[in-house]
């Protein structure tokens, strides 16, 4: 049986106090709508409606997906009126309509299918996910009779003294014939909230004697719906816990897992160690047999394997190759390269750089813009000054280069292969190969000028037979 999916997300999210549309809201780096599309596209749908509302074109531009298409609600008018909105857009279509809610980001692909197959199995016109609720004043209840046959589904604010004891809850996920649409024309507005609820289609098609199911095969941590941001939060945990686990399933060590913070999508290959409040966010691949010390956080980049990433650094939109060490205290800002066997050590800063192979820039040095080569020695406090106050200008290192400590290489300037710049240099033009570049002011001393000037080399200046303190 052909399916087609229809996902609802032109709520406005009111009580998660935001302009932001509430189904955008993000959980570990995605949006939430982004994982319903994505356990969407496991069950393969023809086609897929999302039906929007005012922030149609925020939605359109933040998520991906194929055979999507949208359908606008422009008054906010209940989730019967929204599913009516999304059926032209389906046209002639057949099959079963699985319709589920934007804000439920942790529902899984295999509990999906599970539900289509009971669904498929059982003949049913129209089918309900339910799960038991620990605290179901939140959802509408399932309604049986005698016989456990679904009469109804009812929302928390109708509901009778009886009724408010029931513990099983709707999903928000059904399953849909086709031609079981044309019963969402007999639901009636609710009065006490001006809303078409297309919960009413269970007891309107149980009147009509048509077959529905409920099953309640989900758990309530994957079937929450998110609405207020302490459920957005508990959904973040949920999904850091199955992130993380993922992860060690497939090799990943973890001395503290609960610290850690990783985004959906991140890959970390077998054998590597993450310590403590560490953040890999999304875009990242971290290879096998690294280690990443804590306080580190690492966003859009790729690192090579058996790479050491050290205490408190940053590493931005970058890629950082096998066997170099990082740290601790670097940060490497976006657009930069770092070679194999590199090291970028303490309070050093790459900014849109690229460094070959082997080359070490051990201590507080800024390297920006620079095309840097192999195996070159980079002295502590190195600059590259590669900003005129109008335009950045770049710096090239060949091979083999040394640069001393304390030198500043004025941009745009290339240092020749195999050369040597002395500490304390600062340099303007381009130094040839295999050369020594040297600017030093020459160092003149003075003899004895400490006796002529009355001091004693200790900071004093000898008045009046006693010694005082010159500031």
């Amino acid at each position: 049986m052909p399916i087609a999916c229809v996902v609802l997300a032109a709520g406005l999210g009111k009580r998660m106090y935001s302009s932001k549309p509430k189904v955008l809201h993000e959980l570990c780096g995605r949006p939430m709508l982004q994982y319903v599309l994505d356990a969407v596209e496991g069950v393969n749908p023809e086609r897929t409606v999302i039906v929007v509302g005012k922030h149609s074109e925020q939605i359109r531009r933040a998520v991906t997906g194929s055979r999507i298409s949208y359908a606008v609600q422009k008054e906010p008018k209940g989730t019967g009126d929204a599913l009516l909105k999304a059926l032209p857009l389906l046209g002639s279509f057949e099959g079963t309509i699985l319709v589920l809610n934007g804000d439920t980001p942790l529902i899984t692909v295999n509990t999906l299918k599970h539900f289509l197959e009971r669904s498929r199995k059982h003949a049913d016109s129209l089918s309900v996910l339910s799960f038991f609720a620990g605290d179901p004043s939140s959802y509408g209840r399932i309604v049986r009779d005698d016989s456990g046959r679904v009469r109804q589904i009812i929302e928390e604010r109708d509901t009778s003294p009886e009724q408010k004891e029931i513990r099983e809850v709707n999903s928000g996920i059904y399953a849909v014939s086709a031609p079981v649409t044309r019963l969402l024309l007999r639901i009636r507005i609710n009065k006490s909230k001006g809303e078409y609820y297309l919960t009413d289609l269970v007891e309107i098609a149980a009147k009509e004697d048509l077959r529905v199911g409920v099953y309640g095969i989900g758990s309530e941590d994957e079937l929450v719906g998110v609405n207020k941001r302490q459920e957005l939060l508990r959904a973040e945990r949920v999904m850091q816990e199955r992130i993380v686990n993922d992860l060690i399933r497939g090799g990943v060590d973890f001395i503290d897992p609960v610290s850690v913070h990783i985004h959906a999508g991140v890959e970390v290959g077998r054998n590597t160690l993450v310590y403590p409040n560490v953040y890999l966010e999304r875009g990242s691949r971290i290879g096998r047999g690294c280690t990443v010390y804590p306080n580190v956080r690492i966003t859009g980049s790729v690192i090579g394997d058996n790479t050491t990433v050290k205490d408190s650094s940053v590493i931005e939109q970058s890629e950082i190759k096998k066997n170099a060490q990082i740290g601790p205290f670097a940060h490497i800002r976006p657009g930069s390269s770092i070679g194999s066997r590199a090291k970028i050590g303490n309070f050093v800063e790459i900014k849109k750089s690229v460094v070959g192979d082997g080359t070490k820039a051990s201590h507080l040095s800024y390297i920006g813009d620079a095309l840097v080569g192999k195996d070159v020695n980079i002295g502590a406090g190195t600059i590259t000054c590669n900003y005129d106050g109008k335009e950045k200008h770049r710096t090239e290192i060949q091979n083999g280069v040394f640069i001393g400590s304390d030198t500043q290489l004025i941009a745009p300037v290339s240092i020749g292969r195999g050369a040597y710049v002395g500490a304390g240099s600062t340099i303007t033009e381009p130094v040839p190969p295999m050369s020594l570049a040297l600017s030093r002011v020459p160092q003149k001393n003075i003899r004895n000028w400490v006796l002529k000037k009355g001091l004693t080399g200790k900071g004093e200046k000898k008045k009046g037979g006693r010694q005082k303190r010159v500031r």
